[in-house]
């Protein structure tokens, strides 16, 4: 297993140090260098062997953790992880995190709503730590209403990109149950204010779309969009770029989820094979 040759390597260098500041006075001549030295570098081995002690009591305390997230044994890892959330009541944010990300996994999604109930009760905090896994969950069980009033109840939490993906999500969920102005106003708000090439990129293409067809202002629905196209392109220059982008951010499971759209808005933004999908 990898982190166990981690964890090893990380004591033979450590203990390596402490033993060279040990034995560094030994090879010094003179008494009173000796005793110098040993003053000055023993509160740094005391340090060190702390250290050592902390992080593999760490190790040891989450060794089952660890070997099931490296073998990626998505299903034992939801096993083991309700009965520390569920039995012994232990919603810590980690915990709560790991549990929703391995039922979206499986796409268990109808686990993650049930997960997100629960954690309401326990631990509040955790499901706003966690807004874009749990109204993930409620976009892909189809369940647009409750995404959009989920998203809604949020939409100030997080910072920084975390926030606005927060809102474009709000967006994209009205978008899909029919309510196109509160979309509408939504995407136009990233379109101009996001640094995040995928959210401005997200957002331009529908607004060119879907929202354009039911906007009750069309034309600058569309001319704000075209606008947006510009930013990403001045931006990232070439398609190479934004399927970089989008390989960047794939890792978190909210980018994942909607990889379909981050693949047409790419060819929008780009030119290549102009067929607007976004309806």
């Amino acid at each position: 297993m990898k982190f166990k040759y981690l964890i090893i390597s990380f004591n033979i260098i450590s203990i390596a140090i402490a033993l060279v500041m040990f034995l560094s006075p030994v090879s010094l001549s003179g008494y009173v260098s000796n005793v110098n030295l040993l003053h000055l570098t023993r509160p740094l081995i005391f340090f060190i062997v702390l250290l050592i002690v902390c992080v593999n009591v760490f190790f040891l305390v989450n060794f089952k953790l660890f070997s099931l997230l490296e073998r990626e044994d998505w299903p034992a890892l939801s096993y083991y992880l309700e009965d520390k959330i569920y039995s012994k009541g232990h919603y810590s944010l980690k915990n709560t995190r790991l549990l929703a990300t391995s039922y979206m996994v499986v796409t268990d999604y109808a686990s993650v709503l049930r997960l997100e109930e629960k954690t309401r009760f326990a631990k509040p905090l955790a499901i706003k730590k966690n807004v874009l896994i749990f109204g993930a969950a409620r976009v892909l069980s189809g369940k647009h209403d409750g995404a959009a009033a989920f998203f809604e109840e949020y939409l100030e939490e997080g910072k920084g990109m975390e926030r606005q993906w927060i809102h474009w999500f709000y967006g994209f969920s009205n978008l899909l149950r029919g309510v196109f102005i509160t979309a509408e106003t939504e995407f136009k708000a990233l379109v101009v204010s996001s640094r995040d090439a995928l959210l401005a990129g997200l957002s331009a293409y529908f607004l060119s779309g879907s929202i354009a067809k039911h906007s009750f202002e069309p034309e600058k629905c569309s001319a704000l969009a075209d606008e947006g196209r510009a930013r990403v392109i001045k931006t990232l220059k070439t398609r190479e770029n934004w399927d970089k982008e989008a390989e960047k951010s794939g890792t978190e499971i909210h980018v994942a989820i909607i990889k379909r759209f981050i693949t047409e808005a790419g060819n929008w933004l780009f030119l290549e094979g102009i067929n607007n999908e976004s309806d």
